[in-house]
């Protein structure tokens, strides 16, 4: 099994959060493989893991990273696959990490959900894979069916919460 997917983190003091969406490639039946690199510490190995991803087999790059957050970026300059970001709340409530991946320059884009937010960051990895891949797409569409079947049963639920004037 090869990966189609790599889960990229700072250090795997952000594997708490990346869980996430691995879990969820998981479910989706998308291999995926997980790594600590560093733009910072191992930068040597960031460029080789980038330059080489695609070759690999790779098809989407999640990249998570708090604080100066320069990960995701560093990645999305040396690869043409796409690369999702994920900041991590691990400073300033996470907003210098939102902002570091958000504002990169014309270019070098990165798709960036939110802070700590990385199953989001896996269903938007699905979803790209999905646009060639029949089977990802089925399992989005159950998993998007599920997330409206919860909301028509909590609206259930909700009709016999009762009170003097409450009108439904």
């Amino acid at each position: 099994m090869k990966p189609r997917v790599s889960i990229i983190m700072g250090s795997t003091s952000d594997l708490p959060v990346m869980e996430k969406a691995a879990a969820l490639l998981n479910d989706f039946k998308i291999p995926f493989e997980i790594h600590a690199l560093s733009a910072h510490r191992t930068p040597a190995e960031v460029e080789k893991f980038a330059r080489e991803a695609s070759g690999r087999g790779i098809e989407v790059i999640i990249a998570a990273a708090g604080m100066a957050a320069h990960l995701p970026g560093v990645i999305a300059a040396m690869t043409t696959l796409p690369v999702i970001g994920v900041p991590i709340r691990a400073s300033l409530e996470g907003l210098d990490a939102l902002l570091s991946i958000v504002q990169m320059p014309t270019g070098i884009p990165v798709a960036t959900v939110g802070i700590n937010a990385a199953q989001n960051a896996g269903i938007l990895a699905a979803q790209i894979i999905a646009t060639a891949d029949k089977n990802v797409r089925s399992e989005l569409r159950k998993f998007k069916d599920n997330l409206k079947d919860k909301i028509v049963r909590a609206n259930q639920e909700l009709e016999e919460v009762k009170y003097e004037y409450k009108t439904n």
